[in-house]
């Protein structure tokens, strides 16, 4: 998959679930996701990993091609103030498990391919 970021979001909405992240419901499905969501696109398209401290903890999200994306941000209930503090893959594999980057990356294939 070509990194197009309407068709990386669609997917990435339904694949995201209790299996990526367990603060995962139904009505927030990004809640808990930005660390292996984040990991996840660096994998797939490359480009930098960034971070900005809120109250919850570090965020996590990405910089491809130059450009910030944050495909989790629905998942606050109010605009986030970026930072854009480089990040390391260390950092982001603290909040998510060996476990969660599998299931995403499993059913991101199976949704971006669909």
């Amino acid at each position: 998959m070509n990194f197009d970021p309407e068709r990386v979001a669609l997917a990435l909405a339904k694949s995201w679930s209790l299996h990526s992240a367990r603060q995962w419901t139904k009505e927030n499905p990004a809640a808990g996701q930005c660390n292996v969501t984040a990991l996840l696109m660096q994998e797939l398209f490359g480009g930098e990993l960034l971070k900005t401290r809120l109250p919850e903890g570090d965020h996590f999200y990405n910089r491809i091609d130059g450009r910030r994306y944050d495909f989790t941000a629905s998942q606050f209930g109010q605009p986030i103030a970026y930072a854009d503090v480089p990040a390391s893959r260390t950092e982001a594999e603290q909040g998510a498990s060996a476990a969660e980057l599998e299931a995403l990356r499993a059913a991101f294939h199976r949704h971006s391919s669909s």
